[in-house]
């Protein structure tokens, strides 16, 4: 493990990703997230449909995504666009191991500012009653490993790594998972989903996709973008060097 953290790193994108301008983003949608929760527990009281919709709805669909781009589009891609990323690969530390550092801290942020939460929020609407709020925590934290290495990879690629985040988190999984049952199929949301109707008592949480297929595509997904985002960053290095 310690061939693949560098703590150099590791503490300089956590800076970046905890700058002033997106630590307020970061913590104004977990906010939102709990004043709705609250408001909603005293107006109605605890209701396992209500959590379900405001867990499902907001948390899963919104926030957790949102702050995967910020995490994972961060962790790199400001680097990438300023060149100050041709400093990091002089240094002595292969390349996976830059990839994969960023990883780990763009997850840490994620889970932090997204599982976290959703886990408070679900305890706040309804007790956790039927397992909600750990079932809705749980596919928090296992989308936000996926959504950090997909959006890695994006930063890793394109300038416009931001945008094409917020289209993939917004327009695909949130506007066309809305309306189109197959495209709920590819949405790392319904994947991680998966676990949190195992984890949740009866059918209140549901997934368009069964869990061994849900585990086995989340794990696909992160690898293959972790794998691929590594060796852009080699090909990266050697048009620095030329």
């Amino acid at each position: 493990m310690s061939s693949l953290y560098h703590p150099t790193v590791a503490r300089l994108t956590y800076r970046a990703l905890l700058g002033r301008r997106r630590a307020l983003i970061l913590f104004t949608l977990p906010g939102l997230l709990l004043i709705i929760s609250l408001a909603v527990r005293l107006l109605t009281g605890a209701d396992d449909d209500t959590a379900d919709a405001i867990l499902g709805g907001f948390a899963m669909a919104t926030m957790v995504p949102l702050i995967g781009v910020i995490a994972g589009t961060g962790a790199i891609g400001p680097e990438i666009d300023d060149g100050s990323v041709i400093y990091l690969l002089a240094k002595p530390v292969k390349r996976p191991t830059i990839i994969v550092t960023k990883l780990i801290v763009a997850i840490g942020v994620t889970v932090a500012f997204s599982a976290i939460p959703t886990l408070l929020a679900g305890f706040v609407l309804n007790g956790n009653a039927n397992q909600l709020a750990v079932g809705y925590a749980v596919a928090a934290a296992v989308a936000s490993v996926a959504y950090s290495a997909v959006f890695l990879l994006l930063g890793t690629v394109t300038r416009h790594a931001v945008i094409a985040g917020l289209v993939y988190a917004l327009v695909w999984e949130t506007f066309f998972g809305s309306l189109v049952a197959g495209a709920r199929k590819l949405s790392v949301q319904q994947w991680a989903l998966a676990l949190a109707q195992k984890v949740a008592d009866g059918d209140v949480i549901t997934s368009d996709v069964g869990l061994v297929t849900g585990v086995i595509l989340l794990l696909a997904v992160t690898v293959g973008a972790t794998w691929y985002a590594g060796r852009k960053l080699r090909t990266l290095t050697l048009a620095g060097e030329e």
